[in-house]
């Protein structure tokens, strides 16, 4: 995740996040890190493990070491957040949430914002702890991907802020495909961090450059139409009680 150079990230879990290729049955190892998360709407802690690939550059640290790191990625070029109007319920599409996530194609005014898709992650979450019901000493943990698209930097983020500030973990795998999304629901290791509660495809598929959106994924396999639904109705809720200076604190406080 983006930060100020030179910013030091605290208690940091040092881990490995693991893809798995189905059709090829190979494994790609990433080294990545979980620094504790904000505690907002629950007991639990989100810790968040991020790829390691735009912020830092770990080596030969065991998961469970623990360390203070020192990150090297540069101040975020995201201007402001803020709070136009929004119809979530038009971000459906199908089983899926898809929206305009970059600026500069006429007649299309962007609606797949970072506060938007933060409230969205937030409702995933919710919906979530609905479904699974996890106990006060456990804490969900929920997976993120994405593909090349530009914009997937800045939603995998917000996704992030979402999740963590429900207080749920959060593992990035950073550039991956939509199986392998599903698959880190039921690869069963610990070492790394798998099988997750939920996980999250950042993606548009064919769409064009400027779209983008997400696929929803527990091990049952990817949520449905009245599913994807109930979250965006939630979302709603969620982003209309959002505050510009709430979410910029919230960055800060993930930085």
């Amino acid at each position: 995740m983006a930060a100020v150079s030179g910013k030091i990230v605290q208690n940091v879990l040092i881990a490995q996040c693991c893809q798995k290729n189905r059709q090829f049955s190979t494994q790609s190892k990433r080294d990545c890190y979980a620094p504790t998360g904000r505690n907002l709407l629950s007991s639990q802690g989100g810790k968040l493990a991020c790829s390691g690939i735009s912020t830092m550059q770990l080596r030969n640290l065991s998961k469970f070491d623990r360390a203070t790191v020192y990150c090297n990625a540069a101040p975020s070029a995201t201007a402001p957040p803020s709070l136009e109007k929004v119809d979530f319920i038009k971000l459906q599409n199908g089983s899926d949430i898809r929206g305009v996530a970059v600026a500069g194609v006429e007649g299309e005014p962007v609606n797949l914002t970072e506060p938007v898709t933060e409230a969205i992650a937030a409702a995933f979450a919710a919906w979530l702890l609905e479904k699974k019901k996890p106990d006060a000493s456990s804490c969900l943990r929920v997976s993120i991907g994405h593909d090349s698209r530009i914009s997937a930097q800045k939603l995998q983020d917000a996704v992030s802020r979402g999740l963590a500030g429900a207080g749920l973990d959060v593992i990035q795998y950073g550039l991956a495909s939509t199986p392998a999304m599903f698959n880190s629901t039921l690869t069963e290791s610990d070492e790394f961090l798998c099988p997750v509660d939920g996980a999250i495809m950042i993606t548009a598929s064919h769409l064009p450059y400027n779209r983008n959106g997400f696929k929803f994924f527990t091990n049952a396999g990817g949520l449905g139409k009245p599913d994807i639904k109930d979250i965006l109705e939630r979302a709603a809720n969620i982003y209309n009680n959002f505050t510009v200076e709430g979410l910029i604190d919230a960055e800060k406080k993930l930085h």
